[in-house]
């Protein structure tokens, strides 16, 4: 299997484990607090990475990588996941996963400043097409209902990118499941004490529910999926694999409906479906 192949199938997984992220998060903070979610999640994520690195004997980064993984660990350790927490408060999560879509331009145009990636025009007309029927979407759909919940989820997208693009950067060097392990082993004291400090004074009326949502985004989308994804990024290129996640919507809408019973309107299957042909073109001219 050649190295864009293996990127290519890298990314696939890491996105099929990605879109499970907001639906988890959206059961967890019905009993949970969203900052408690945010640091609990980071920190079992942290322990977990540290016990990788110490059992592989991995070696410590250098002091330049020191800033890069700092970036990664505001974007997608704290940034990402505290945004969207908060954001799922005023919001669904199958709405939520709309936004999703604008990840992929985000994560091209981060790769383009931090990497030198350089996309042909036509992968950004493409990229941009599907980024403003994502758009153009919640405009319609979702500013009237829950504007706060949609600023956050903006907001959450642009640091997820750069965070991504930062990760997949320095993944060439360290490797995928080291970057974001030496990312979560660097936030790991301020998250360990955040979590005494955020700890809900009772768990009793924390349901089941709440507390797999808690350990799927924290085994799985704050570090084995990332495991994959950084992979795949790095090996297939930071712009073409970044395009992947414009499928994430697709998993994460049948999550939605399936898992929480929420409801996915025609307008949303229709949006999500335009915006997967526009990563088709994209990714012709990634490169």
């Amino acid at each position: 299997m050649d190295k864009t192949a293996g990127g290519w199938i890298n990314g696939f997984v890491g996105v099929l484990i990605f879109s499970g992220s907001l639906p988890a998060t959206r059961v967890a903070v019905m009993d949970l607090d969203p900052a408690f979610v945010t640091v609990a999640r980071a920190a079992t994520a942290g322990i977990l990475g540290l016990a990788l690195l110490l059992v592989f004997r991995q070696k410590r980064p250098e002091r330049r990588d020191l800033l890069s993984l700092a970036i990664v660990a505001l974007g997608v350790v704290v940034g990402f996941p505290l945004l969207t927490a908060l954001a799922l408060k005023h919001i669904t999560s199958a709405h939520s996963i709309i936004f999703i879509g604008l990840l992929p331009l985000a994560t091209a145009i981060f790769g383009v400043i931090r990497s030198g990636d350089r996309p042909k025009p036509a992968f950004w007309l493409f990229s941009c097409l599907g980024s403003a029927l994502v758009a153009g979407f919640a405009a319609t759909q979702g500013i009237s209902v829950a504007p706060l919940g949609d600023m956050l989820m903006l907001a959450a997208i642009i640091v997820c990118g750069l965070g991504y693009a930062e990760g997949a950067k320095l993944s060439r060097k360290l490797g995928g499941w080291q970057v974001i392990s030496w990312a979560l082993v660097l936030s790991l004291p301020v998250m360990l004490a955040l979590t005494l400090v955020t700890m809900p004074n009772s768990f009793a009326g924390v349901g089941e529910a709440a507390w797999i949502g808690l350990a799927y985004v924290s085994l799985f989308s704050m570090l084995i999926g990332f495991v994959f994804w950084y992979r795949g990024l790095a090996q297939g290129g930071i712009a073409a694999v970044g395009q992947l996640q414009l499928l994430q919507p697709f998993f994460g809408l049948g999550l939605a409906a399936t898992l929480l019973h929420e409801q996915v309107s025609p307008a949303m299957i229709a949006v999500t479906a335009a915006v997967v042909l526009c990563v088709v073109g994209a990714k012709r001219y990634a490169r």
